[in-house]
């Protein structure tokens, strides 16, 4: 029986579209980058029509000698890449990671620590809309008035209050490093598992750049894209003992089959960040990030923690202007051609969906071979948006500079039409 022979010019022009978007303007957003063409490749191959519940050697379905091949190779590059034990390249999302690791090891209603929202930390952290905070019974720490990192104080007293089964550390906000090592020292303390979500800096992790907290931890969750490069999905890494309880809390616990050819795209991933030139890589993202930091300083905008030591920036907007908030100033750089996120600043006192801060990140703007000199005259762009917001021809002047910024570095020249 033959495909239609019509073309779906409606749905591809749209698609032309997005390539247009991300060739000709800025992209800062920290949980975003540029894959690479084998990983798109891989991404949408014939691995997509493929089957597969279960796992290599254990399947419900036939035809799978192939999968089983691709999903190993996959296991066995990133278990070398970070040093773990066992992996779970099955999860969908980085939620569904998380998710899968308090459904193995932890009963509804049991305790689990972690970190606040508005200070740094993901709604798979205990957030009270989401399931992690609706099935679990979550405490929350923060991080310090005076410095803004996180305050080790705090987990150990809230450790030794609530009793956690858990300790969880990583964050979707947070521009500093994380030690892992106090979070083991705690854990230990009060008996918790120790989980690290890497979900932001999987990829500096891979490149050398962050503490590994694979040696420390007994379960590390990410996703593949963000920092790693990779394709949309998420990824479980864990020590031998708890590696049959994730496996079944992934399948058939949370999830059906597995996306195949996203799979194959992880294995890609994977692949690319062993090669000696990621490291690279992740020292540009950081210096990057560096620059952008400065860049925005020298314009009066205040940092959160006073700058960063990883890919984002945070920047508290009530320094250039009390009454703009992170909404009102997200909407204006998309008017210029700069796309990043609205995010709450510790103590924020706007709520999450206007914020008072920006979340600003360098990993895709590296990818495309930006240095410290282009993050220097984003930064300048930035500022010159949000001083004329309000100024159609200052956004329309700035909106033509930055397509010629990008004009310089596009991720996809080959596929514009």
């Amino acid at each position: 029986m033959p495909w239609p022979t019509t073309n779906d010019d409606e749905l591809f022009s749209i698609i032309d579209a997005e390539v247009e978007r991300q060739n000709r303007t800025v992209q800062l957003i920290a949980s975003e980058n540029f894959a690479s063409p084998a990983v798109l490749r891989a991404t949408g191959s014939v691995l997509t029509n493929k089957y597969s519940e279960g796992y290599p050697g254990k399947r419900y379905y036939g035809g799978n000698e192939v999968i089983d091949r691709v999903e190993d190779l996959a296991r066995e590059r990133v278990t070398a890449l970070f040093g773990a034990d066992h992996a779970n390249v099955q999860p969908h999302s980085g939620a569904n990671a998380n998710m899968a690791v308090y459904l193995a090891v932890l009963n509804p209603g049991d305790r689990v620590l972690g970190m606040r929202l508005d200070q740094g930390g993901h709604l798979t952290h205990g957030s009270p809309v989401n399931a992690s905070g609706i099935l679990f019974d979550f405490a929350s720490y923060g991080v310090t008035p005076s410095d803004e990192r996180i305050d080790f104080d705090q987990v150990r007293d809230l450790a030794k209050q609530h009793q956690p089964k858990i300790i969880v550390a990583g964050a979707t906000a947070y521009p500093r490093i994380i030690d892992p090592a106090p979070f083991r020292e705690i854990a230990d303390e009060v008996g918790a598992l120790f989980m690290f979500d890497a979900a932001h800096i999987a990829g500096l992790i891979a490149a050398g750049v962050h503490p590994n907290p694979v040696p420390y931890a007994d379960i590390v969750t990410f996703t593949t894209h963000k920092t790693l490069r990779g394709p949309r999905g998420g990824c479980i890494l864990s020590t031998a003992e708890h590696a049959e309880k994730i496996d079944k809390a992934v399948f058939p616990g949370l999830q059906g089959g597995p996306l195949d050819h996203v799979v194959a795209a992880k294995a890609v991933a994977f692949h690319e960040a062993a090669d000696p030139s990621f490291a690279d890589y992740g020292q540009a993202v950081v210096a990057n990030a560096a620059a952008l930091a400065e860049g925005l300083a020298g314009h009066g905008l205040r940092l959160v923690s006073g700058g960063t030591d990883n890919h984002l920036v945070l920047v508290d907007l009530r320094s250039l202007d009390e009454d703009l908030s992170g909404k009102k100033a997200r909407l204006a750089l998309d008017r210029a051609g700069i796309s990043l996120n609205e995010n709450t600043v510790p103590d924020d006192p706007r709520p999450p969906y206007i914020t008072s801060g920006l979340r600003i990140g360098a990993p895709a703007v590296t990818t495309q071979g930006m240095g410290p000199e282009q993050m220097g005259t984003i930064a300048d762009l930035i500022h010159r948006t949000l001083v004329g917001r309000d100024d159609e021809a200052e956004i329309a002047a700035v909106r033509a500079e930055v397509h010629a910024l990008c004009s310089e570095f596009e991720p996809y020249p080959d596929l514009a039409r």
